[in-house]
């Protein structure tokens, strides 16, 4: 018998994908805003933990069956859909077909042409570029819309193997994880009385870019749609109409990209001899060296410089089998009295006269940090300097409020304070400027008081006939990050109680009102029925609209995801029989 074509292989993953006809029966109604999306969530979340377990267990013959599965699922089809359309921040950003997609009767039709995908022909990502930190440009491949719902329903097969895989180590772009888990270990492998008080401060040359299709490929496996994927990589990239082919790299920009590189960068801990061993009633970690690693940053701790030194040999190995290598240029042996920057904090240990090692170590927000987010509230006063200060504070207050809520982990008080030293400034030049012939106390009795009522401050920047007030740093309370456990993941069964007191947590990043509307719903939305910390955007629902006489009374209020309130008021919602389920549920949260 011949073998088979590539088209042949290609062909058959993607029938493997085609949808059966019981799998269009999980919505019923074609309409998008009659689809179930309690059932399609909970069908998606049941499967992937299907798949974690089988990876767990070692038997991949479960493992592909259910990929196949996941990958004509509808439930991930619609899911998909939604992710890519009206979640993503790139979501009105088109590829090279210039198509974007908007409206309700787009997304169906959209959902309609993914079950009719054969022969299907990935095309070429658009180049565009976007500015860093250092006045250079990050390149970004952006996909049609199409390939990015692919990519994302390929993700949601693939992702659940990989988290049974994962390392500890690993913390960036995994579900469940942040920046803030990395941090929280890095700060506990530089305590002042461990041994390891070198660091390696890798920085790999342009990692997204020159990833080994093939290293990476071998390394998928068997996957159902290795294939589309492989077509996604070498689909190539246009940039002023020119086309140009990708032979390496995974184009940042796609669904799939940040997962294939944690696949590619996977088995640093075993490089760098990190091992663990179950002990005293807990995981405990063994060998010469400890490793942190958020997506391709990574620090490596070490005992001594000479043993510095060799892991940085061992890397430069270890990276060139993946077509990697390090960067000369910015990676860095350092001592942790001399600190270290990473995610936007810095790491260091100062001397003490309260501890025994006359040691301590702080994260704190790097100069770096402080500096970016000066310049950017320096740039909004300027453009809003002849706004009203209604318009002002509803512009700033979420920037403060993101930074400080990032930060909050860390030794970051003094930083708030200074901040909002440096805001007042801003304050007074904007007063001065709208009122140059006012006196002081004129300008203080109108723009400042105490508008806070949860705090005795007078000093408070806003609109006294609204009480809209502006944000202060120093609001947001300093709490220390509650680390991980272990390779815990979403994914896994087992876990579910851990997870759901986890998720709460994150109610702390809301206003106080806000909060007092999620615990009185427990934490989840009363349409679809999931947590309200999803990466979902969050709207205060009135139950009784305004309009109607209805109130701002904590009873008349509820916290839903943007999109399930868009789904509540459309008329195909009201349409079905849901309708009165969910309505209840809404009044009874």
């Amino acid at each position: 018998m011949a073998p088979k074509t590539e088209e042949q292989i290609l062909n058959k993953e993607l029938s493997s994908m085609h949808p059966k006809p019981e799998a269009n029966r999980l919505v019923g109604p074609t309409d998008w805003h009659a689809i179930d999306w309690q059932k399609a969530f909970r069908l998606l979340k049941n499967l992937r933990s299907r798949i974690f377990r089988a990876a767990q267990e070692g038997n991949h013959k479960k493992v592909r069956s259910l990929q196949k599965l996941m990958l004509r699922s509808y439930a991930n089809r619609v899911t998909s859909v939604r992710r890519i359309t009206q979640l993503n921040a790139g979501k009105d950003t088109p590829g090279v077909d210039q198509v974007v997609v908007r409206t309700a009767s787009e997304r169906q039709k959209l959902v309609e042409e993914l079950s009719q995908h054969q022969p299907w022909k990935a095309k070429p990502a658009r180049r565009v570029y976007i500015p860093k930190a250092n006045a250079k440009r990050r390149p970004l491949g952006i996909p049609v819309i199409g390939d990015r719902c692919l990519q994302t329903m390929v993700v949601q097969a693939l992702e659940p193997e990989w988290e049974a895989k994962f390392e500890a180590s690993s913390y960036g772009f995994r579900p469940g994880r942040s920046c803030h888990d990395a941090i929280e270990r890095i700060f506990r492998y530089a305590r002042p009385d461990g041994r390891r008080k070198w660091v390696v401060d890798a920085d790999i040359k342009g990692a997204f870019d020159h990833i080994d299709h093939s290293f990476l490929l071998e390394r998928i496996g068997r996957f159902p749609a290795k294939r589309l994927l492989e077509q996604w990589l070498k689909a190539g990239y246009l940039e002023a109409n020119v086309f140009h082919p990708t032979n390496s790299g995974t184009p940042q920009g796609g669904s799939c990209s940040p997962l294939l590189a944690n696949i590619a960068l996977h088995g640093l801990e075993q490089a760098m001899g990190m091992s663990y061993y179950y002990g005293g009633g807990r995981v405990q970690t063994c060998g010469l060296r400890r490793v942190v690693r958020y997506a391709d940053d990574f620090l490596v701790f070490c005992s001594t410089q000479e043993d510095a030194q060799q892991a940085v040999l061992l890397l430069k190995d270890w990276l060139k089998e993946r077509g990697l290598a390090l960067s000369e240029e910015k990676t860095r042996i350092v001592h942790l009295t001399d600190g270290v920057d990473i995610l936007g904090f810095h790491v260091r240990q100062y001397p003490s006269r309260n501890t025994t090692t006359s040691w301590k170590t702080l994260t704190k927000p790097s100069k770096e940090s402080v500096q970016k987010i000066r310049d950017r509230l320096r740039a909004e006063w300027l453009g809003l300097k002849t706004q009203r200060v209604e318009v002002i504070v509803k512009r700033l207050n979420p920037i403060i409020r993101g930074w400080s809520n990032y930060f909050r982990t860390g030794v970051a008080y003094e930083t708030f304070t200074k901040l909002d030293r440096w805001m007042f400034d801003r304050q007074v030049r904007y007063v001065r400027r709208m009122h140059p012939r006012k006196n002081y106390a004129w300008k203080q009795a109108k723009y400042w008081g105490r508008l806070n009522l949860d705090r005795q401050d007078k000093w408070v920047f806003g609109d006294k006939q609204t009480g809209i007030a502006l944000q202060k740093f120093v609001w947001t309370p300093i709490q220390r990050h509650i680390l991980i456990q272990h390779t815990a993941s979403p994914d896994d069964p087992s876990l579910r109680a851990y997870w759901q007191k986890r998720t709460q947590r994150k109610s702390a990043e809301l206003v106080p009102s806000k909060q007092r509307i999620a615990r009185r719903q427990n934490h989840q939305c009363p349409v679809c029925k999931t947590s309200l910390y999803t990466d979902e955007a969050l709207h205060v629902h009135h139950i009784k609209p305004k309009q109607e006489g209805g109130s701002d009374a904590y009873s008349n209020l509820r916290l839903v995801h943007v999109t399930c309130h868009q789904q509540v008021h459309s008329k195909a919602f009201a349409a079905t029989k849901k309708k009165q389920g969910t309505l209840s549920r809404l009044s009874s949260a």
